[in-house]
């Protein structure tokens, strides 16, 4: 089949409205069912609800004490206190009980005081009507709607509906929804094999898992389908078997983008009406919407992309409103938050786009610092703050301007957030682990920019540290020359964090033969590199200086990665013979290690935040016996001097 292009690119809400729209024209409305309290929690409401008695159903006593009648203590005061006769025109009652007949009114045990022997009680203030009562309906009265269709029942919902004596209230049924994944390098995830995957022979299909997951926090029944090989047939043949098994909407994922395998498309077309191929949004623009038909119903189906970020934005957009209008009610709006970038973030004019970032509060002012952008980027949506929207008639945002992101987490979660820039290094991921542990509330966000562009984040009061391992070339020593240069004004803390091992990673048994520097400068060996500003970047320049090798006769010299872990995995995946990073990234991923030395890897923090009780949990766990044990079971660390202030710099 020959490759072909998108239809007419819409935007989101173009692309929403014309899909919705042939969907209200089905005029078929979802089913409803009567389901006790006890199955209700988290079902939408198809009808409006009435009380069937009222509540409360009589008056009652909202305070221990007596009831009377107050017209009876209207001559009471301090000084000519009142008698009244307990059981005559006076009578005990508890909170939450009736009034006796006659009675209007409570007043409080702590006002009364008892004469002969408990008969009389005498109180010296008159009580005015309805005082201290619940009336009969002051919470609702029978026949009044309390809640309407549409309301999706939480805890207080169903304390209502039982208060109002509506044991089975009338929901829509929950959705049917299938999932047909794609893709005949696709293998379903518990048959996925290790050497499969390794090898590139197999991809494992967990998109459905994720889908699965969304649709049922929706209120939906799921039903997920065998993996559909690229075959048009097939795929036609799995989506007309879902339609007639009676799903209300089908998810075709994998198949949706131009490619000249992908059928999604064509195959909608086939059997029913193809609305959308094509929105602005990224990621997710691959995304296909229609209608199809097949066993005499009439089905809306959504083909969404492979790639995991583009597949939720896909789920997001489209298909989680599509559930809530059928079921006449509205999506949970994430909650927002004015935010910074740090850096420039660059877009595409014509297009939407949702970048999903980190976030950080420093000093009042919440910092945004993005994520790989890559559609099947999945870490970048566990990791994720939040989401900042970019609209589709603008190339970017600047550093330093107010944009308004959407979260993924509390306000209380992202205050609690320690934001560190700077170097990456495995031992960060552990940190936070055991910060998170130790002291519950807390976290650490780390940004891998590099060491340059952690201390120079530090000096525009970007984050509340960096990590560093920056090298002075003349003296040997690290991180003082380069705070010097970078932090004038700005009077900080060097906390060792770990001595670590550098070294060049190769495949193992070194199939190249690669030994030492020179080797590098080989025609036969493929580098991959750190990105500049990086401390490992730093020492490679000063180790190819020292033998007077120039960096232009290295292949892959510019090709550059942001983590030592990245290094790793481009050089076991082939795509590199010889990277240098650290000797715990080369262990995790059971690589060769060519020792060229230990470094000193360091945090700087400035000295304004040394008392930030944040801060002080993060030097408790370093300092730790089980972070220093837990580190050096990771190999090429030395943690002797681990949480030490090795040095203070004045800012000058």
């Amino acid at each position: 089949m020959a490759r072909h292009t998108y239809l007419t690119m819409m935007t989101p809400a173009e692309a929403r409205e014309l899909w919705f729209s042939h969907i209200d024209a089905l005029k078929e409305d979802m089913p409803e069912e009567s389901v006790p309290l006890s199955a209700a929690l988290h079902r939408v409401l198809s009808r409006p609800v009435e009380a069937l008695r009222s509540s409360p159903a009589f008056h009652g006593a909202a305070m221990d004490g007596i009831a009377v009648k107050a017209e009876d203590t209207f001559t009471a005061s301090s000084r000519r206190p009142l008698r009244l006769e307990i059981g005559k025109n006076a009578f005990w009652i508890n909170t939450g009980h009736p009034l006796p007949e006659g009675c209007n009114a409570v007043i409080m045990v702590e006002h009364v005081n008892l004469e002969d022997g408990g008969k009389t009680a005498v109180i010296e203030k008159a009580a005015f009507p309805w005082q201290h009562v619940r009336k009969l309906g002051e919470d609702m009265v029978a026949t009044e709607i309390i809640l309407a269709p549409g309301v999706v029942i939480g805890p207080y919902e169903l304390g209502a509906l039982a208060a109002g004596g509506v044991t089975h209230p009338m929901v829509f049924a929950k959705p049917r929804v299938a999932v047909i994944p794609s893709g005949s390098e696709i293998v379903a995830l518990d048959e996925a094999k290790e050497e499969d995957l390794r090898a590139g022979r197999a991809l494992p299909e967990f998109n459905s898992l994720i889908f699965s997951a969304m649709l049922k926090e929706a209120g939906c029944e799921v039903r997920v389908y065998p993996v559909v090989p690229d075959d048009p047939s097939l795929i036609g043949a799995s989506l007309r078997t879902a339609v007639e098994d009676g799903a209300d909407l089908v998810i075709l994922n994998a198949g949706s983008s131009a490619g000249s395998h992908d059928y999604t498309a064509d195959v909608i077309a086939s059997m029913g009406e193809l609305l959308v191929h094509g929105v602005a949004v990224m990621p997710g623009k691959p995304t296909a919407l229609g209608v199809v038909e097949a066993g005499g119903r009439r089905v809306p189906v959504a083909g969404t992309p492979g790639y995991p970020v583009s597949a939720i934005v896909a789920m997001e957009e489209f298909v989680l409103p599509m559930l809530a209008r059928r079921q006449k009610t509205s999506m949970k709006r994430r909650d927002t938050l004015d935010v910074v970038p740090c850096n420039p973030i660059p877009s595409r004019p014509g297009m939407e786009e949702l970048v999903r970032v980190k976030l950080g509060m420093v000093e009042g002012t919440f910092f945004a610092v993005p994520l790989p952008r890559g559609a099947g980027t999945v870490t970048s949506l566990s990791r994720a703050d939040a989401v900042i929207p970019i609209a589709r008639d603008r190339e970017g945002i600047d550093a330093g301007e107010t944009v308004r992101a959407e979260l993924f987490r509390s306000r209380e979660q992202i205050e609690g957030a320690l934001l560190a820039t700077g170097s990456h290094d495995n031992t960060l991921d552990l940190i936070d682990s055991m910060l998170r542990k130790k002291h519950p509330g807390f976290r650490l966000t780390s940004a891998h920019v590099g060491s340059l562009g952690g201390l120079l984040a530090l000096g525009r009061g970007q984050c509340h540290l960096a990590g560093s391992h920056l090298l002075d070339e003349e003296t040997g020593v690290y991180n003082r020359r380069a705070m010097r240069e970078h932090l004038k004004g700005v009077p900080s803390l060097l906390v060792q964090l770990v001595e670590r091992e550098q070294g060049i990673m190769v495949l193992p048994g070194n199939p190249k033969n690669v030994t030492t520097f020179e080797d590098l400068c080989r025609e036969d060996v493929r580098f991959i590199n750190r990105q500049r500003g990086s401390g490992t970047r730093v020492l490679l320049d000063y180790e190819l200086k020292k033998r007077g090798l120039s960096p232009a006769r290295i292949q892959g010299y510019r090709d550059e990665e942001y983590t030592h872990m990245n290094v790793a995995a481009a050089v076991l995946s082939g795509r590199a013979d010889a990277g240098l990073g650290v000797r715990s990234a080369a262990s995790a991923l059971g690589l060769d290690f060519l020792s060229v030395g230990v470094e000193e890897y360091d945090l700087v923090i400035p000295c304004r935040y040394a008392q930030d009780e944040r801060i002080l949990a993060l030097l408790d766990v370093i300092r730790s016996e089980e972070f220093r044990n837990t580190v050096a079971a990771m190999g090429g660390y030395g943690t002797v001097r681990t949480g030490e202030i090795i040095w203070e710099y004045d800012g000058k």
